[in-house]
């Protein structure tokens, strides 16, 4: 989780929504990593965990991940909850909530609906405090 707090944090820097997110392989390997850049390149799918599922994916040759876990500072939005259950994520592990736009807990709760093909393991509250931190102080720094 240090690494994707380190991406969120990078994200921040770059005037993007501090999100983090980070791909490990079964064997503990970090196989990609990335922060939200959807305004540096205006685009709106470029979440931290799609940028990061399309780097393992690339790395590895191959459209689907399974037995790897997925690190990530926010509670993944629907889209993003699609793409974890596509790539067919082993396990997700994510830091704050997201009552406003999540996707795994809140709202749409993708991997719970019928037509979610594949559901990841799922672990929250890994260093919640931290990355609601990054997320408070981006959104007052904008105020």
């Amino acid at each position: 989780m240090d690494a994707a707090l380190n991406e969120a944090r990078g994200a921040a820097a770059r005037g993007e929504v501090p999100v983090g997110a980070v791909v490990v392989s079964p064997d503990g390997q970090v196989v990609a990593r990335a922060g939200n850049r959807t305004r540096e390149l205006s685009d709106p799918t470029a979440h931290a965990e799609i940028l990061a599922i399309r780097a393992a994916c690339a790395a590895l040759g191959s459209e689907r991940l399974p037995g790897h876990d997925l690190y990530v500072t926010l509670e993944p939005c629907a889209m993003c909850a699609t793409a974890i259950s596509a790539a067919r994520i082993a396990r997700l592990y994510y830091g704050a909530s997201d009552p406003k736009s999540g996707g795994v807990a809140q709202g749409a709760r993708v991997f719970s609906h019928a037509q979610c093909h594949h559901a990841p393991e799922v672990y929250d509250g890994l260093a919640a405090a931290e990355s609601e931190q990054l997320l408070k102080t981006f959104f007052d720094d904008l105020r």
